[in-house]
């Protein structure tokens, strides 16, 4: 097993990563994602995400997508996990818990002071991975999200 930054070259397989991961999260129409696009955002004049990526046997089969944030109350930067995805045939072997042990790796290394994400609800398989490791939900906290015609509309405004 090996964890490793992305490169160029794993863009297509991150791509397919990301359509089975909205695949299990019951949005399989939702990934309007391309490759350019994703090429564009990780390494582009302006890169504004990054990726790593788990290879096994010499096979990328996990992946995780993720950018810096900010919180004003620590002054400090954080590490924003916007997807971790394991191909059902991987999972179990540690590759998931070892892409978050790098990524907090990354966090410690760049004076982060914090890596957080999201999960589904109903995600009860990771939501008990994720505790295990020593997350802690944000249950006082609720995700807005501005997107499409509401975001035209007040961009717009």
């Amino acid at each position: 097993m090996t964890i490793r930054p992305a490169t160029a070259a794993d863009v297509s397989t991150i791509l397919q990563l990301i359509i089975d991961l909205a695949v299990y999260e019951r949005e399989p129409d939702a990934v309007k994602a391309t490759v350019a696009g994703l090429t564009d955002t990780l390494f582009g004049a302006i890169p504004t995400v990054e990726a790593i990526v788990a290879e096994a046997d010499g096979t990328v089969v996990g992946m995780a997508l993720f950018f810096t944030n900010y919180s004003t109350w620590s002054g400090r930067n954080g590490i924003y996990l916007e997807d971790l995805y394991v191909t059902p045939e991987a999972r179990g072997s540690g590759l998931g818990k070892a892409l978050l042990t790098r990524l907090a790796q990354l966090a410690v290394e760049r004076g982060c002071a914090r890596l957080e994400w999201s999960v589904l609800d109903w995600n009860a398989p990771a939501i008990g991975f994720y505790r295990a490791i020593g997350a802690v939900p944000k249950d006082e906290w609720t995700v807005y999200r501005l997107d499409g015609d509401a975001l035209a509309a007040l961009g717009s405004s």
